[in-house]
């Protein structure tokens, strides 16, 4: 019986380590040019920029697509990225049970699988269904799924695109109250460098974190795809009856394995 891939999520270092770059740049900058950190450290901009960015993603966005945007934030943090080499070794384990025993002697290990979709696979196959009809259900699983990743990343660009805007609106408040106290000159080169701090907090937060989690959250939800691309490609190869070997030459295109090795093989041939 083949083993059966494990998903587990994992720090991505690679996030953490962009966000230190960039906040170390940002706020050493700052400080090689005389600055302070409490210079920019203001609540009330803070509050403007991201409670005003919180409402306006949530006027436009559908709560269930709010709601799953909300779930795929740890997945910035956390690479939950699967193994397509681990899959494609699982699939290929159910080939050669099937080639040997037949699609039958997979009814019960279809059954103990974790993963729905393929647990869903190996159940069409057993069953009996015909390839297209095989085909036709699990590309529409999958191009719903591809729908609903891209709504959901597009939350984090909406807010992206709407925190500048807020924050320009946070330099504009201030700047209302520092029209207040004219007479005090002093007051009033204090009160327009503060008020240019929403500003700040606008355009780094959508440049540092929503548009970059975006990015990221449509990397991971590819990856998701691949895998049950990859799935689907060797349910097929199964029901079709093809040779396990067959269906891994087919499947080592998900993983890149085929590409790595003849690129091996070219470079020991110029080595020699």
């Amino acid at each position: 019986m083949p083993e059966r891939s494990k998903g587990g999520a994992r720090l991505d270092f690679i996030t953490l380590a962009g966000l230190t770059v960039a906040l170390a740049g940002i706020v050493g900058g700052l400080l090689i040019d005389g600055g302070k950190v409490k210079d920019v450290a203001q609540f009330t901009a803070a509050l403007i920029v991201f409670g005003g960015t919180t409402g306006a993603v949530m006027v436009s966005t559908p709560l269930k697509t709010l709601k799953g945007a909300i779930g795929r934030l740890a997945g910035v943090l956390m690479d939950s990225s699967p193994d397509l080499e681990a899959a494609m070794e699982e699939v290929i384990g159910y080939a050669a049970k099937a080639r040997k025993h037949g699609l039958v002697s997979l009814e019960e290990i279809a059954n103990e699988i974790e993963d729905p979709f393929l647990r869903k696979a190996l159940n069409l196959a057993v069953d009996g269904a015909d390839l297209q009809e095989i085909r036709s259900i699990l590309q529409l699983e999958i191009d719903i799924d591809e729908q609903n990743s891209d709504a959901e990343a597009k939350v984090f660009e909406s807010a992206g695109g709407f925190a500048p805007t807020i924050g320009i609106i946070g330099a504009v408040l201030g700047l209302i109250q520092v029209m207040k106290s004219l007479a005090n000159i002093d007051e009033v080169g204090h009160g327009i460098a503060v008020s240019f701090v929403a500003t700040v907090y606008g355009v780094g937060s959508a440049n540092l974190f929503f548009l970059p989690a975006a990015n990221k959250i449509k990397a991971r939800a590819h990856r998701q795809l691949q895998r049950k691309e990859l799935i689907l490609d060797g349910i097929l190869g199964i029901v079709e009856g093809l040779n396990p070997k067959l269906i891994r030459a087919r499947l080592e295109a998900f993983t890149g394995t085929r590409a790595v090795e003849e690129k091996d093989r070219r470079s020991r041939r110029e080595a020699a």
